[in-house]
């Protein structure tokens, strides 16, 4: 199967099996989402969706934020991981959304990267859920994925590298989406450790499967 063919394989397939998939993250405007992505760095939505309400309830917008101290936000935290630097950098976003984009978070790349705790990654999750901009946001998840699968080259060592290749082959459109399929797809069936190829509706298009399927006969 060539790469064009693969691809063509994984959209169709996921266009049909997950034609809405979104984040599970729990949000209700820009300003949450962020919050919530910046959290979710090395930790699961789960948590994320447990911790995050609390936060929203005292500080609902970056205004709010802005005016907490690290001692008065650190506790609603503690349960997330490296919550010293989230604490910090929700604090420093907030405080930069007010000093130099006016209180609205900004829905570029470029832009959101200046924010503290905000890489390339989360910069491209707001973009693509808030704005349905083509931007492939790309986890670990999304790494593993779309390399076990071979959407990817094995040569493609960084995410960034991942990430200009899916854009590559990834109609425009659907790159929003296809980020969500990838993730969803790597959290529930190709997990990292004893992927469930045995109920994976991928197995004619996936390089893993192809090169492992005596294990599943």
């Amino acid at each position: 199967m060539t790469r064009k063919e693969r691809y063509k394989f994984v959209i169709d397939y996921f266009e049909k099996s997950m034609p809405e998939a979104e984040t599970e993250l729990e949000f209700k405007d820009p300003f949450q989402l962020l919050v919530a992505v910046i959290l979710s760095a090395q930790c699961t939505d789960k948590r994320v969706n447990l911790t995050t309400p609390a936060i929203f309830e005292k500080y609902p917008d970056a205004p709010a934020m802005s005016k907490a101290t690290f001692n008065e936000l650190f506790p609603f935290i503690k349960s997330i991981s490296y919550p010293n630097n989230k604490t910090k950098h929700l604090i420093g976003m907030a405080n930069k959304v007010i000093d130099q984009f006016n209180g609205e978070i900004p829905m570029t790349v470029d832009e959101l990267v200046q924010l503290p705790g905000v890489g390339r990654k989360t910069a491209n999750v707001i973009t693509s859920v808030i704005d349905r901009q083509p931007n492939m946001a790309v986890d670990t998840h999304v790494f593993r994925v779309s390399k076990r699968i071979g959407l990817v080259p094995q040569t493609a060592s960084t995410p960034l590298a991942v990430e200009k290749e899916l854009i590559k082959n990834i109609p425009e459109s659907l790159i929003h989406k296809a980020h969500h399929w990838l993730i969803l797809h790597g959290r529930y069936v190709c997990v990292a450790r004893n992927p469930r190829c045995e109920s994976c509706g991928l197995q004619q298009a996936c390089r893993y499967f192809q090169q492992t399927k005596p294990e599943y006969n």
